[in-house]
Parts: structure tokens; C-alpha cells; sequence
């Protein structure tokens, strides 16, 4: 990819990166109710709520408040939290650890699991294989979250079984196995959906490079049809399916809320749940932006693997 395309897609980013900003700060704000109520109870005196007002600058014009927060988001400071009394940079930064953690677990297995089984149906095509994994991923598909979670659940941590612990969360510097142990039940939901998906795409790409002419025209030379689909149609036809993997990232810190929140599992999308229920505006505007942010980056990610693996488009 060329360093104009690549400035334009960055410069594209940041300024999607400013409108989403605007967005959250602004619906926060059209939200009915006082933060300085909420901090100080229904029971303050109006002195008391006009003297917090004024710490927290919401006396001033909307614009000028939506400046002061981005010129501190910009820095990492989103403020205290009004009901931890943390700063929510902190906050932020512990859970996005943790839930991070689960991304990157499920993520690397269901890549590894879901390009050869996307490779094999392509290469099988109309066939047996092809026909069981294609089942299977359009079950994958079609089972949400919510309904993978609780099946586990039931499954795997409750009675007669009982092998693994249903929530929770276990730092690695605590215990080896207790960190791995609370993080599977997790990470085989989100695993479940990604494979489903992946496989999908694994094998569309390769169907679309097999009935290619270069190919084609490979087969006519006698080359071992083995050395067709792993020199020739493999590294082409994973191009797209590199591309979802980044845009997976943005898609699994959005999905990991319902996840997290089901396994009790103390990530960003929890402590996003939290912010609302308990309309902590900083908090919400934080960890939304947050996210945000994940989305927009994984999509410059994908561009950017695209251009670098396929140079039809870095022209």
C-alpha cells in the first residue's frame, strides 16, 4: 500500500476517531438527569449542587465541556469515576487487560481450528466433508452468544460434571491453573461463533481462487494438486480471511459484553454494563470510546493486511 493510501486511511480513521468522540459525548449529555445529583444524592442543597457543577465544569457551554474531555481523553484521562471515585483511565486499563486476554485466547483458536477445516471443504467441495463442516458452521452461526454461554454452563460447570468454574476470574501471577481453568468456559463461547464464521470464509476464498485461470492453468501444466492448493490458492485465498481476523478483534470487544456478563468476568464490556447501570457518565463515555476506538482500529487493520497481502489492492 502506497504512503498516500495509507495517509489517507489513517487520516480517514482519525477523523471517524473525532466523530464517534462527538457522538458519545453528546448523547451522553442529552441524557436526562445531573451528574451532580448522582455524586452527591437527591438530598444536597442547591449550593452544594452548584458548587460540584462548577468543579466539574458543567456550567459551561456544551461545546466547551465536549473540548475540555476530548483534550483529556487525548492525554488517557477520562475523568473519576462518580460512583468507584477511581480515575476511569484506570479502570479502563485493568479490565481492557482482562478482556483482552480472552480476545487474543479465542481469537488464536479459532484460527488455528477454522483455516485448515475451511481449506479441507474447499479442496472437497460438494462432498461429505464439505457438506458436515458447512452444517456445522451454519449451526455455529445460527446459536447466539446468550445461548452458547448458559449451555456450557450447564454442560461443563454444573452437576453431575462440575469440571469447571462457571465465573470468575483468576489472575496468572495468583494460580497457573486457576487463570487458565476460568477462562474456558469463555473463550469455547466466543470460539463458537468465530469458527462458524471463519470457516465460512476460509472456504469462500479458496473457492473463489480455485476457479481461477492461474490455477487452471497450473492444473493443465500437471502440477501435484497438492502443490496447487498450498503454493497457488492458499496464500491468495486467505487474504479475505486475514482481513476478517483483524476486523474479529473490534467484533469480539463488542460481543465479549453478553460473554462477560454471563461468566461474571471482569473485562471492558462488564465494567461498561456497570457505568450504564449505575449512569456513571465518565465510565460510559470511556469505555464506549474505548471501544469505539477498538472498531475503528481493527478496520484500519484490515485494510492495511489487505493491501499488504493482495496487491490488486495497493493499487
Amino acid at each position: 500500500m502506497g504512503l498516500g493510501r495509507l495517509a489517507e486511511r489513517l487520516a480517514s480513521g482519525a477523523f471517524t476517531a473525532f466523530l464517534l468522540s462527538a457522538l458519545i459525548f453528546l448523547a451522553t449529555s442529552l441524557l436526562p438527569g445531573d451528574a451532580a445529583t448522582t455524586i452527591l444524592g437527591e438530598n444536597a442543597t442547591p449550593e452544594a449542587l452548584e458548587r460540584i457543577r462548577s468543579q466539574l465544569g458543567l456550567d459551561r457551554p456544551i461545546w466547551a465541556q465536549y473540548l475540555g474531555w476530548l483534550g483529556g481523553a487525548v492525554r488517557g484521562d477520562f475523568g473519576l469515576s462518580t460512583t468507584l471515585n477511581r480515575p476511569v483511565a484506570g479502570l479502563i486499563a485493568t479490565n481492557l487487560g482482562a478482556s483482552l486476554i480472552l480476545a487474543g485466547i479465542a481469537l488464536s483458536a479459532a484460527a488455528i481450528i477454522s483455516i485448515p477445516f475451511g481449506v479441507w471443504a474447499a479442496a472437497r467441495q460438494g462432498g461429505r466433508v464439505d457438506g458436515a463442516i458447512l452444517t456445522a458452521s451454519y449451526v455455529g452461526v445460527s446459536v447466539p452468544d446468550f445461548v452458547t454461554g448458559p449451555l456450557l454452563i450447564m454442560a461443563l460447570a454444573g452437576p453431575p460434571l462440575a469440571l469447571l468454574p462457571s465465573n470468575g476470574f483468576v489472575p496468572l501471577s495468583e494460580s497457573v491453573r486457576g487463570f487458565a481453568s476460568h477462562l474456558i468456559l469463555p473463550s469455547l463461547t466466543l470460539v463458537f461463533v468465530l469458527v462458524a464464521h471463519l470457516v465460512r470464509q476460509t472456504r469462500a476464498g479458496m473457492l473463489e481462487v480455485l476457479a481461477s485461470d492461474y490455477v487452471r492453468t497450473a492444473r493443465l501444466k500437471g502440477l501435484p494438486e497438492r502443490r496447487v492448493l498450498f503454493r497457488h490458492v492458499l496464500p491468495n485465498g486467505l487474504t479475505a480471511t486475514v482481513a476478517v481476523l483483524a476486523l474479529d478483534i473490534g467484533y469480539l470487544l463488542g460481543s465479549i459484553v453478553v460473554v462477560e456478563e454471563i461468566f461474571a468476568y471482569p473485562g471492558i464490556g462488564r465494567l461498561m454494563i456497570y457505568a450504564v447501570a449505575n449512569r456513571d457518565i465518565p465510565l460510559v463515555q470511556g469505555t464506549t470510546l474505548v471501544i469505539g476506538l477498538a472498531y475503528i482500529t481493527a478496520n484500519l487493520t484490515a485494510d492495511l493486511a489487505q493491501g499488504l497481502l493482495d496487491p490488486r489492492v495497493r493499487k
